[in-house]
């Protein structure tokens, strides 16, 4: 019996890839595994430009949702195999067309033959297929300009593949396929777009949030766990290091004159990241900084605090509007958990006219009078290191009561 049993997928910007071509498949077709391991029937074929997924008796609308989400592919189909033979194309195309509403719709066929020697060209399969489809169908019609369905003959040796419908993918690279990067997750709405855009281009995420109790609350760290875990759903599981940060602050509210703070604090919360960068062994940090929004971001800001470290920093939304972001956010489902009233470190301890020209000498100053490796090293000791899955928080140690 005939039916859609596979999903065939295509790469998109993955096909400009050359000789490393092979390695970002590999990494797309473990991501693909990882999302449908619910499915265990589930298989893959790949080929250098396209992979299929096998069914194999598994229902495709769950797994089609969970495909939407992986980064690495550009568009997918439901698609019936045949044999590469003419009759059976010709049957397989009448069921994939039937089994959409096609009533009083227009259509043409687009043949692609991989396998050079079958006995028609795609002229002369477009013309034998399409005619197939006119003569045992009602109220068709072609239209090869601005057809309703496009019917996709994919010509191989081995079998050929009939698709009638597109479903745009995430689009991107294949998470993991760019290295691993840290992010700096605060609370907001800016932080969990900068991360989700980092997946996109292929980074697997380490996540630091900076806790400051009983400044901010359980609720606060909650707000996060659960920004991590909507990020989960483009990727794979993410570890949330939460840093203990009230000592680092309030040594700076006492020492640093109030317009410097900000600076300090951001300054120290880079060294601590930095520290657990190099632990899991990453090679960025990433932020949702947006030039000019707010103190800490101006360019002069940005310099005084880059000054801690020479690891790259990369900042997703650093030319994006207020507006852009949050449409971001909204899209991928993290902008009402960011909109919860429950402030964050950064929030609470905000002087009421930040430095937004710091220099460099004048922090350097503020900051002699710490023992910064010190407290650097002590805060990295007592980070707590949770799991986050999408379906539950594991703790790789027991939670302390740090905080």
């Amino acid at each position: 019996m005939m039916n859609y049993d596979h999903i065939l997928i295509r790469y998109g910007e993955m096909s400009t890839k050359g000789r490393n071509r092979k390695q970002f498949v590999q990494k797309l077709s473990s991501n693909i595994l990882d999302k449908v391991k619910d499915f265990p029937k589930v298989g893959i074929e790949k080929s250098r430009d396209r992979m299929f997924i096998k069914l194999n008796g598994e229902p495709p609308e769950p797994i089609i949702e969970k495909l939407q989400r992986v980064f690495g592919i550009y568009s997918f189909s439901l698609a019936v195999k045949t044999e590469t033979e003419l009759e059976d194309m010709k049957k397989g195309a009448l069921f994939a067309l039937k089994a959409l509403a096609y009533e009083g719709k227009t259509f043409k066929v687009t043949a692609k033959r991989a396998y050079k020697k079958f006995e028609l060209d795609t002229n002369g399969l477009n013309h034998a297929i399409g005619s197939h489809l006119l003569i045992n169908t009602e109220n068709l019609k072609v239209n090869v300009k601005e057809p309703d369905i496009n019917v996709r003959v994919e010509v191989r040796e081995e079998a050929t593949y009939i698709t009638c419908k597109d479903i745009l993918g995430a689009g991107g690279l294949p998470v993991g396929s760019s290295g691993k990067g840290v992010l700096m997750l605060s609370g907001g709405i800016d932080s969990p777009v900068a991360g989700y855009l980092a997946m996109k281009r292929g980074i697997e995420l380490q996540v630091v949030h900076f806790f400051s109790p009983p400044y901010t609350s359980e609720r606060a760290k909650q707000k996060v766990i659960d920004l991590a875990e909507k990020l989960t759903k483009y990727g794979p599981s993410i570890n949330l290091h939460i840093v203990p940060f009230t000592d680092i602050q309030v040594a700076i509210q006492k020492q640093v004159p109030e317009n410097y703070t900000m600076t300090s604090t951001r300054r120290f919360m880079l060294l601590i990241a930095d520290k657990l960068r190099e632990q899991e062994k990453g090679l960025a940090i990433i932020t949702g900084e947006s030039l000019g929004q707010v103190a800490s971001q101006t360019l002069q800001s940005m310099v005084a605090i880059n000054e801690v470290t020479n690891t790259p920093i990369i900042r997703p939304l650093i030319t994006m509007d207020k507006t852009e972001i949050m449409e971001i956010a909204d899209r991928i489902d993290t902008l009402e958990i960011s909109n919860r009233p429950y402030e964050d470190c950064c929030t609470i301890f905000t002087p009421a006219s930040p430095k937004t020209k710091p220099k460099s000498e004048k922090i350097n100053f503020y900051e002699s009078f710490f023992d910064v490796e010190q407290m650097v090293k002590e805060a990295v000791e007592n980070t707590v290191k949770l799991k986050i899955t999408g379906k539950s928080v594991k703790e790789d140690d027991l939670f302390k009561e740090l905080f």
